[in-house]
């Protein structure tokens, strides 16, 4: 793969730890904190879009006509949402989170969902039929979502509180790693990226949007309550945005339940 107003159910294992105590400020220093290291089983997808395929409006299982609620950190996200930068409003296509396993107990870091133009089933068509596993093992599938040229947006929402450098740095494990060589203009977007995280302190609910408005050019949006307003930062680098794209939706996701729900999204909209 080249360089956010706001189905059919997979039977996914959920696996919801429960601590009898409570945690205060959460801080992790790991540079795996959200990247490969974390432990994250997949979650069964709570959601359906049955009528996807003539208004490709998901219906939500679980929570209010307006949202969906990821299933194991409870987060509701928008079905539908207007991002920062974007050109028309985009849907959802699927839930997940991360977690950090400690002392075998799985702490949740944050909820997540992917939102894409209504218009990427265009880009789909060629994949109708194949079933969860083969639209999950190839790569093109998700290759076309992000080429196409239409906007599409990952949004995550902490239910931990993280420090800004603590975050950046997951967010670059995840990204450097895929990079075979780093070009001048990958060095100046990843020093943007950093700098966008680094001295904020991400308190829990605070809502990050990573939107692809083209494969060249990403828009990062913050917002400590509710959604963003404006964009706080532009990527302009192919190889980091396909990376980071890669490490949500390649064969190696640093949230295996998001790609799935998202792999569900896929069939409904075909289907």
């Amino acid at each position: 793969m080249a360089g956010l107003t706001s189905a059919r159910v997979p039977s996914f294992p959920t696996i919801v730890a429960k601590p009898t105590f409570k945690l205060g400020i959460f801080r992790c220093n790991s540079p795996n904190f959200l990247g490969n290291g974390l432990n994250c089983p997949s979650s069964s997808l709570n959601w359906s879009l049955k009528n996807v395929t003539t208004s490709l409006a998901p219906r939500a299982s679980v929570g209010s006509v307006d949202s969906v609620a990821e299933p194991v950190t409870k987060v509701k996200f928008p079905k539908e949402v207007t991002v920062p930068g974007c050109s028309k409003s985009l849907i959802l296509l699927g839930t997940g989170y991360r977690e950090k396993v400690f002392a075998i107990i799985g702490i949740k870091v944050y909820g997540a969902c992917f939102f894409v133009d209504p218009s990427i089933k265009e880009h789909l068509s060629p994949f109708k039929g194949y079933s969860d596993k083969e639209i999950s093992d190839d790569s093109s599938v998700f290759n076309s979502i992000y080429n196409a040229a239409c906007e599409k947006s990952l949004n995550i929402k902490l239910v931990r509180n993280v420090d800004g450098k603590t975050f950046w740095d997951a967010l670059n494990d995840v990204i450097t790693p895929r990079i075979e060589k780093l070009a001048g203009t990958d060095e100046a977007a990843l020093s943007v990226f950093r700098t966008t995280f680094m001295d904020r302190n991400l308190k829990e609910g605070t809502s990050i949007f990573l939107t692809w408005a083209e494969p060249s050019k990403l828009l990062i949006s913050i917002s400590a309550d509710g959604l963003p307003s404006n964009v706080d930062a532009k990527i302009e680098s192919s190889n980091v945005n396909s990376a980071l794209f890669d490490g949500f939706f390649g064969n190696s996701p640093v949230s295996p339940s998001l790609k799935a729900s998202v792999v569900s999204g896929i069939q409904a909209i075909l289907n």
